[in-house]
């Protein structure tokens, strides 16, 4: 049965082959990691890559199938979601991006395709707060994020947090980041951008 999925940029700019294998599993450190079914956290996650790390991932095993310009992964990451990867034109180049579809619901790959478009033709430079947000949790270390547990009062248990160093620092949840920390997260080259509604 497909999962309800909420398509989403995990990643600002052109992942390096490093940071595409650790954005592959984003949530490793998640609570209960093999109790639960995975696939909503994943299914509908995409993010833009190089055309050589497109091309590496193709060669790796032979694909599941192949559509046109994109391929899905023969190995499931979870239940019916895997990894495909599009090759799509767009402002008259071809990028390449990652996501992971629910390949239960036969048109997860269609939606995916269309989101990206619709997101990479859109606004340039600019970033929601979501996107922001996903962006941090992408980029800090295993280390410096983590997910409430026990000592959070029982409404935050299992959320999303990082660890902060300015001001007050401390550990907090990452959907209650301020503008200010948000900024403070980001790579300088990404604090500034604007929101895709204002752009």
């Amino acid at each position: 049965m497909p999962v309800s999925v909420n398509l989403r940029k995990v990643f600002e700019g052109v992942a390096t082959r490093q940071q595409m294998f650790r954005m592959f599993d984003r949530h490793a450190q998640r609570p209960n990691r093999w109790d639960d079914d995975a696939a909503p956290l994943y299914a509908g996650e995409w993010f833009e890559i190089s055309e050589a790390e497109h091309d590496y991932m193709f060669e790796i095993l032979p694909p599941l199938w192949i559509r046109g310009a994109m391929f899905a992964m023969r190995e499931y990451l979870t239940g019916s979601v895997t990894s495909v990867f599009f090759a799509l034109r767009i402002d008259g180049r071809i990028r390449h991006f990652h996501g992971y579809c629910d390949l239960s619901d036969r048109a997860s790959t269609d939606e995916m395709r269309r989101a990206v478009m619709e997101r990479e033709t859109g606004p340039k430079r600019a970033m929601t707060r979501d996107e922001r947000l996903e962006h941090i949790w992408s980029i800090t270390a295993d280390a410096y994020r983590g997910h409430a547990g026990e000592d959070w009062r029982e409404s935050c248990r299992g959320r999303r947090t990082v660890v902060l160093y300015s001001g007050m620092g401390g550990t907090k949840r990452l959907d209650e980041l301020t503008d200010d920390e948000i900024a403070a997260k980001l790579p300088v080259h990404l604090r500034h951008l604007p929101s895709p509604i204002a752009a």
